[in-house]
This record gives C-alpha cells, structure tokens and sequence, in this order.
C-alpha cells in the first residue's frame, strides 16, 4: 500500500528531478528498488505520474518522470496534509518537552530542599 507520505515524498523528488533513477529515487528515500518500482507504477497507474523514455539514451532504460496536472494537484493538496501533521506533531512535542521540563524543575526542587533538610 502506497502511504500519503511516501507519496508525498516521491512526488517531492520527481518533481525536483524528473529524471532520477528508480534506484537513486529507492537511495534518496530509504526504500528497497523494488518498492520504488511498486510505488511508482502505482502513481503511474492513478494518473499522478507520466513516464517517459529518454530519446537519447543509448540503453533506453532511462526515463523521466513527469508529475501530470493531476499529479501536482495531488503533490499541493499532500503537501497541505503533511504540513499539518507535522504542525500537529510540533505542538504535541512542544508540550511534551514543557512537561519534561517542569518535572525536572520539580525534582530539583525537591533534591535541593532534602538536601538542605538533611544538612541542617
């Protein structure tokens, strides 16, 4: 299954290097080729991507891969999607860390005053 973020992060890069390999897309992601080469048929299936054979290329093995009009909707609409989790995800972070940090503020509020107890 093709998540919305590796379509979003696919769409990402081709859009910035339509010509990039299956196998540097697979690198540059952190994925096996095999699955580049699934979520790549899977865009090219849904209408997002077009591939295209370099007419200049010896081996004819390369291709570019065109984001459709339909495919840079979709990038925008998953962008917008990804931006908000992320914000979502920054805000439940930040809160996180506040709490942290107020319980060490205790902790060492309540070492210090055994400590100053202990002394005295």
């Amino acid at each position: 299954m093709l998540t919305e973020e590796y379509r979003y992060k696919i769409l990402k890069e081709l859009e910035a290097d339509p010509h990039v390999s299956q196998r540097e897309l697979a690198r540059r992601l952190g994925i096996s080729l095999g699955k580049a080469n699934f979520c790549l048929k899977a865009l090219i299936e849904k209408g997002l991507v077009k591939a295209e054979n370099f007419k200049n290329n010896a081996d004819k093995s390369g291709y570019w891969y065109l984001l459709t009009l339909k495919g840079i909707e979709e990038k925008a609409a998953l962008t917008k999607r990804f931006l908000e989790r992320k914000i979502q995800e920054h805000e439940e972070l930040t809160a996180e860390i506040e709490m942290l940090r107020k319980e060490v503020q205790q902790t060492n509020h309540q070492n210090m005053t055994q400590r100053n107890d202990q002394s005295i």
